[in-house]
């Protein structure tokens, strides 16, 4: 179903939005509460869903039911955080985080809430369809959300301390239903909260609620809704969280019998972390505590370039000379040259190019917005400002002092300087606006007392002031990104030809590529080869992307990431094998594997992504028709050669000299995986651990030529990992034949070697899911992939009668060769694509969620863990699901409870869990009445409990 997002934003926002974030509007829809009113979180709801309501023709819950639909209130003074109140909290710019791959340089709070917001959407129920965040929070999760609680209210928590807790909601629910609320109490006190505990258990509300269409209905009557029409209707003041989550519950802590009618569940996010926007401390302290959650190599990395881990620095052409008591320091969109000294606890944004002599003392932050076409407005403020209290008044403060003193300080009075005792510190014009910047620098240091001339006094009286209210309505947001965008270019440019190691190369490079390429920027050059072959194979692929939106020709450069990274895995493979033989002359060596079916996990496997991250997938190895399909048939021959034949494929061909063997990579070759295997066998010179002057001297010194038989019972493209099984198998069989003694893990490692050979890629599921038996997991740290952890799953769901008739594995007839699919996913790992990063570490993370499932025997449940992977391949691959296949799923949609193709490319055959045996009988008979080609088959399959064997005559 389609998702809307409706967002609330400060007014002056809404008409330059879709500039400045590049969102299509047919996806977003902005506003802001109405003017000179306060609306409330309830009230804002209401009005956002009416204005977007205007643009459908159904009528209102109608309207409400037709589509997802995430909200998120954004809009609001900012008064606690200046620096982002003209463009909204929810746009503030946020670093990259050193431990994570595939963020934009220009990311914002709103890139960085919408995955996770999302991903619950995507989960809640049918009559479920309108979410409300709050636009000043980041909240952090890796938890798969499969299906959501079907009641009316569903709101997500977090534990927290009672300290912590007591300065937001609080849902409370009783030890025996703890996914059901009891009552929820707004900032109630910490001894109110410890008193609680002894009886409730109790979560933090984050602010992720999502209503049923019964619940919104509800929610727009208490705002002034009739059922009719809302266009006429301002609403009053209503909030969600204090007038209406108040009175959910089985005990409601306030009383209203429309809303207490209402089912509320609690849905606790365990993994979860929250961060807070909200003040200018909070800015510093949350990105603190981000770049702090994950401690690895590159984080002491990060801290060895940067001489502190609070120092955010961002967009910004900065050339000061950090010091030891420099700490707690944001610059953003700024130019802070040499002359400057800084302290500590700045936040500094907006300041164009300068050569000021400026000092700040700590706790001292700068803003400077633009303002008309021109024009900027200066604003210093004290990173503890709150911007509230009338102005006579001696606790209202500015720059950390009583603004009465700030006055006398200055020989001024309130009346002089056009303002109000009585009235509001936001509404009084404090910031001078000035067309000149180079005079903006001794306004600053006046207004920071470190310049006492009476000529600068009379400079800010005779200016035009703004107040912060008016600096928000008047500043140039379009001017504001345009500078940003053009700091940011300079820090693109110098990252790529300076900091070979720093997080640019763990940022989405295909974005970063699309901004290289639009701008006269010289193309980075190559890295020394000394450098790490994944920052190699980086640089290559994002000079490539930038050559091609350039229109032209990365070819080469694309291919030399590809052969940096093929490279780095060939270089982990023995070259000392030496084959002896090892059986009678009579004697015939008879290998044989199973086919594997993939269930979760595919793609994390692959490199570069699981060298850098690790890998997990979740796979089992079957039986076809009641054998073993892949099977590898090797004797000895009088004569001195190789001769290799396929079954299925009725050729042959003789190998007899050294550089025939080494033509595994020729187009058309029917036998590039043996001969790749002989080759990584020891009979080439490449990997021999004893020098030969020829093939024939070396069958000489083994005893003779061989003959090599292939079967592969299963068509090309099927997606069950024929070619890497039939590798591992074939490696597998020579080495019995040869005394080479790999064991499963060097036989699988030599796989993905061998691949590499060939070009092909792939990671190490498949060859790994044929060789080992029955249903496991398996599991790779980040490295070269040469152990791979494997646990074994119960296969019961798989083999017992109540279970095993509802599985059926269905030919298609319609298969899609990996090799080209996987180029393009690669290239995206490579590119540190983002949005496929994020699908990748889902599908990894799926793969114990499924695993889990397993070891619970829960049939339905797995079925439906099956349909999610689908889901997770379909986004990460469009491709995936073809027009034909899409018609098999139309006839048997109804009967089944999960399905999914199998194989990286979405091959030919398919997995279907029928929702019982019954629906299982119904789907064999619609797609035997009915195949979808003339190939479309059912095969029969059996849970292998043996794995690779290798057996002699």
């Amino acid at each position: 179903m389609p998702m809307q997002k409706l967002l609330s934003l400060p007014e002056n926002l809404v008409s330059s939005f879709f500039e400045i974030t590049g969102n299509s509007q047919k996806d977003w829809f902005v506003t802001s509460d109405p003017a000179g009113s306060k609306i409330g979180s309830g009230g804002g709801t209401a009005y956002l869903l009416a204005e977007h309501s205007k643009h459908s023709e159904k009528d209102f819950m109608h309207y409400i039911g037709s589509d997802k639909k995430i909200i998120i209130h954004a809009g609001g003074q900012s008064r606690r955080l200046p620096a982002y109140a003209p463009s909204g909290k929810i746009l503030t710019p946020v670093p990259v985080f050193r431990w994570s791959q595939g963020q934009r340089l220009d990311q914002t709070l709103l890139d960085l809430q919408m995955p996770l917001l999302s991903r619950i959407m995507e989960a809640s129920a049918s009559h479920q369809h309108v979410m409300i965040a709050a636009g000043d929070v980041l909240i952090q999760s890796s938890e798969v959300f499969y299906d959501l609680p079907e009641s009316d209210i569903v709101c997500f928590g977090m534990w927290a301390d009672p300290h912590l807790a007591s300065n937001h909601g609080v849902f409370f629910t009783t030890r025996n239903a703890p996914s059901e609320l009891d009552f929820m109490l707004q900032k109630p006190s910490h001894a109110v909260i410890e008193k609680l505990s002894s009886s409730h258990l109790y979560l933090m509300d984050i602010g992720i609620w999502i209503l049923s269409d019964r619940a919104i209905e509800i929610l727009m009557q208490k705002c002034g809704w009739t059922g009719e029409s809302f266009s006429n209707i301002r609403p009053a003041y209503y909030d969600l969280y204090s007038a209406f989550g108040t009175c959910l519950g089985r005990n409601p802590s306030s009383a209203d019998c429309d809303i207490s009618g209402l089912s509320a569940s609690i849905v606790p996010l365990n993994d979860g972390a929250f961060y807070h926007y909200g003040t200018s401390t909070e800015l510093i302290s949350s990105t603190e505590k981000i770049q702090n959650r994950v401690q690895d190599q590159r984080n002491i990395w990060h801290n060895r370039v940067k001489p502190h881990p609070s120092l955010f620095v961002q967009n910004s052409i900065a050339d000061v000379s950090w010091e030891k008591h420099h700490h707690h320091t944001w610059i953003e969109n700024s130019h802070v040259p040499s002359s400057w000294k800084l302290s500590h606890d700045h936040i500094i944004t907006g300041v164009p190019g300068n050569d000021w002599e400026i000092e700040l003392n700590p706790g001292i932050c700068l803003d400077v917005v633009p303002v008309g076409e021109s024009s900027f407005c200066i604003r210093p403020y004290h990173i503890s400002d709150t911007f509230r209290g009338e102005c006579g008044k001696q606790e209202t403060l500015w720059l950390n002092k009583p603004l009465n003193d700030w006055f006398k300080e200055r020989r001024l009075d309130f009346e002089s300087a056009g303002m109000n005792k009585t009235g509001d510190i936001q509404s009084a014009p404090l910031f001078p606006v000035t067309g000149n910047i180079s005079k903006a620098e001794e306004l600053v240091k006046w207004m920071i007392g470190q310049s006492d001339r009476d000529d600068s006094g009379q400079l800010w009286l005779k200016s035009s002031r703004l107040s912060a209210d008016e600096l928000c309505s008047n500043a140039d947001l379009k001017r504001l990104n345009r500078q940003r965008t053009a700091f940011r270019q300079k820090n693109i440019e110098k990252l790529t030809l300076n900091y070979r190691h720093s997080v640019f190369y763990q940022s989405d490079l295909k974005h970063t590529a699309a901004e290289f390429a639009g701008t006269g920027m010289t193309v980075p050059g190559p890295l020394p080869e000394t450098d790490p072959a994944l920052l190699q194979c980086r640089n290559h692929m994002f000079r490539s992307e930038i050559l091609r939106l350039k229109g032209l020709d990365g070819s080469t450069e694309e291919s030399s990431a590809f052969g940096a990274l093929r490279s780095s895995i060939l270089n982990t493979a023995p070259r000392n094998s030496v084959p002896k033989i090892n059986i009678f002359s009579d004697q015939i060596i008879w290998g044989r594997s199973p086919a594997r079916l993939d269930l979760a996990g595919g793609w994390s496997d692959t490199p570069p992504y699981c060298l850098q991250n690790g890998g997990s997938v979740l796979n089992m190895a079957v039986e076809l028709n009641g054998q073993p399909p892949i099977q590898v048939f090797i004797r000895l021959s009088s004569e001195k050669k190789i001769i290799l034949r396929s079954i299925d494929n009725g050729v042959s061909e003789i190998i007899e000299t050294y550089e025939q063997l080494a033509g595994f990579n020729l187009v058309g070759s029917a036998f590039s995986i043996p001969k790749a295997a002989l080759y990584l066998a020891g009979f080439h010179p490449d990997f021999c651990g004893t020098s030969y002057s020829s093939l024939k001297e070396q069958l000489d010194d083994f005893g003779g030529g061989f003959e090599i038989s292939l079967l592969a019972a299963i068509p090309k493209g099927s997606g069950l990992g024929t070619s890497s099984i039939l590798a591992a198998t074939i490696l597998g069989t020579i080495s019995d034949f040869c005394s080479l003694n790999w064991d499963h893990r060097v036989i699988c490692h030599r796989t993905l070697i061998l691949e590499q050979l060939l070009t092909t890629g792939g990671g190490w599921q498949d060859q790994y899911g044929g060789i080992l038996a029955g249903i496991k997991l398996l599991e790779s740290e980040p490295g070269i992939q040469d152990k791979i952890s494997v646990r074994w799953m119960p296969d019961r769901l798989f083999t017992q009668p109540d279970n095993k008739d509802s599985w059926l594995l269905y030919y298609t007839g319609t298969t899609r060769i990996a090799k080209s699919i996987l180029a393009e996913i690669v290239r995206g790992m490579f590119l540190n694509e983002g949005t496929r990063l994020r699908i990748i570490g889902e599908i990894k993370q799926h793969a114990s969620y499924l695993a889990q499932t397993i070891q619970q025997s829960d049939y339905l449940h797995t079925a439906r863990m099956v349909a999610h992977s689908w889901k997770l391949n379909n986004a990460l691959d469009s491709g995936t699901n073809t027009p034909d296949v899409q018609r098999i799923i139309d006839v048997i949609g109804d009967f089944t409870a999960g399905f999914k193709l199998l194989g990286a490319g979405g091959g030919g055959y398919m997995l279907i869990a029928a929702k019982d045996p019954v629906a299982a009988l119904k789907i064999r008979k619609v797609l035997n009445e009915n195949p979808p080609n003339r190939t479309g088959r059912f095969v029969e399959m059996n849970v292998s409990q043996t794995g690779f064997q290798v057996s002699r005559s």
